[in-house]
C-alpha cells in the first residue's frame, strides 16, 4: 500500500507541540486520524465538522481530494 505523503497537503500540519507530532488540521489541535476513524464508522463530512470544532468541511474535503489523488497514481 502507497503511502501518503501528508507533508504535501497544505490543510494539515505536524509539529512536535501538538499532539506529539501526528498530522492534525492546521490551526487545530484534531489529528487526522479522527477523520478517517469516523468516516469508517459510518460518519458523514458534516457529521465530522460538527463534532469537531475548527475544522472547516473544505478542510475535510481537501484532504479527501489529496489522498484520492496520490491514490489513483499507484
Amino acid at each position: 500500500m502507497k503511502t501518503l505523503d501528508w507533508s504535501q497537503c497544505s490543510v494539515l500540519e505536524s509539529s512536535p507541540q501538538k499532539v506529539g507530532g501526528e498530522w492534525v488540521f492546521r490551526g487545530t489541535r484534531v489529528p487526522l486520524k479522527a477523520l478517517f476513524q469516523n468516516l469508517e464508522d459510518g460518519a458523514t463530512i458534516d457529521d465530522f465538522v460538527e463534532w469537531f470544532p475548527g475544522v472547516h468541511r473544505d478542510q475535510v474535503v481537501a484532504v479527501l481530494a489529496f489522498a484520492e489523488r496520490t491514490l489513483a497514481r499507484t
